[in-house]
């Protein structure tokens, strides 16, 4: 904080604002606090500089903002105390500005939308712009026209109750809109193909980090093409880029919130199961891991050190394809719960990667400068091992 921020913004005098978004998905209990506490010791240093922090109002954070330091020099500003009829306008404005791109891209006619379907998309939005940006990236789709699509909104039936306007509405209205998002992409669909879309759902929203298409392929032995299309359907839930290398990521936090939970998401085609869907990315991990890991997998000379190598990182992205990097990195992590089912199948896959892959995984994760993954991906596994009754504590 001193050398970045602190010393160089008093040094110039530069008037700056810096916005920290999100404040509330630190990972961990302590890191969100402890920005604040850090931000506080400063602010005085700074006074050229104001920070805009965003997020939701737990505990911890709240608790960090009624420090006497934090008082004196913040204001809050709680976005659901903003009159709606202004956040209304505002949503209005979005929509009418970004169909009128959509026009002019597809030669739309000049009324579309009318005013009445306005009305109905700002009343479902209900101030939530997440809810403006998915109804546009679905209605500006591929090839398909965009009357057409903003007609099947309109006419879904689970966004035609009317609610009301209760704090609970903005969250039903969004999810109805996923839902239908979700109906429109896949159809009637059948299980052999309601199978793979929870997968790769799974994959997206289970991930440890955000995975690109080929790797969510590689783990789940699943063709890329079959996984980018899937993914294509449900685009506008998503950030997707044409590079089936390029990671995918939910646009907004709500989506994941909303496929695995199963009072959000009714429609068990669609909903994604973390106990079942963490187990599935482990045996994905374990079994890559075991088909491709091998001695010397960058090619490196004989008797010569990773610090000695200038173009390890080169070597690293040509040999360590995303998908094996991953698994390599965090097959760890998806061990958790007990697995109950795949218990088995997770134990046998271990004990082939532990015997026979073991020392290959470790000269991995050294190129990759992740050596200490091994000890916490050991540990994890000790201590799952003694949760599921396979080894015994020592104060057994």
């Amino acid at each position: 904080m001193e050398r970045l921020i602190v010393q160089p913004l008093r040094e110039s005098g530069i008037s700056t604002v810096i916005v920290i978004d999100a404040l509330d998905e630190c990972e961990g209990r302590e890191p969100a606090s402890a920005i604040l506490s850090i931000i506080g010791q400063f602010l005085s240093q700074i006074p050229e500089v104001k920070f805009l922090l965003t997020g939701r109002p737990g505990r911890r954070i709240r608790e960090s903002f009624h420090v006497p330091q934090m008082t004196r020099a913040t204001d809050v500003f709680v976005l659901r105390e903003v009159e709606l009829s202004r956040v209304d306008s505002d949503v209005r404005l979005f929509f009418r500005h970004k169909f009128s791109e959509i026009k002019s891209r597809r030669r739309g006619p000049d009324d579309w939308p009318t005013e009445n379907e306005l009305d109905m998309l700002c009343e479902r939005a209900a101030g939530r712009f997440v809810y403006a940006v998915a109804t546009v990236k679905f209605v500006d789709h591929g090839s398909n026209d965009p009357r057409e699509q903003l007609d099947s909104i309109l006419r879904s039936l689970e966004c035609n109750v009317y609610e009301g306007r209760t704090m609970f509405k903005t969250t039903a209205t969004l999810y109805s809109l996923y839902m239908s998002i979700f109906q429109d992409g896949f159809g009637k669909g059948d299980l052999e193909n309601d199978t793979k879309v929870r997968s790769v759902l799974g994959a997206v929203v289970l991930a440890t980090v955000p995975l690109p298409p080929s790797a969510i392929a590689a783990l789940l032995d699943f063709d890329v093409e079959d996984v980018f299309t899937l993914l294509s359907s449900i685009h506008s839930l998503l950030i997707l880029r044409e590079d089936v290398n390029h990671p995918v990521r939910p646009f907004h936090k709500s989506f994941p919130d909303f496929v695995v939970d199963p009072t959000r998401c009714t429609n068990q085609r669609f909903r994604v199961s973390p106990p079942e869907h963490h187990s599935e990315l482990l045996m994905g991990c374990l079994n890559l891991m075991n088909r491709k890991l091998e001695k010397n997998m960058c090619k490196i000379p004989d008797a010569v050190t990773n610090s000695e190598m200038d173009n390890l990182r080169e070597r690293a992205e040509r040999y360590i394809d995303y998908g094996l990097r991953y698994a390599c990195e965090s097959w760890h992590k998806h061990l958790v719960g007990d697995h109950t089912a795949r218990i088995p199948e997770i134990v046998s896959a271990l004990h082939l990667f532990l015997e026979g892959k073991f020392l290959f995984w470790l000269e991995v994760l050294s190129v990759l400068d992740g050596v200490k993954n091994a000890v916490r991906a050991l540990d994890a596994t000790r201590k799952w091992l003694t949760e599921v009754g396979l080894i015994y504590s020592r104060n057994t």
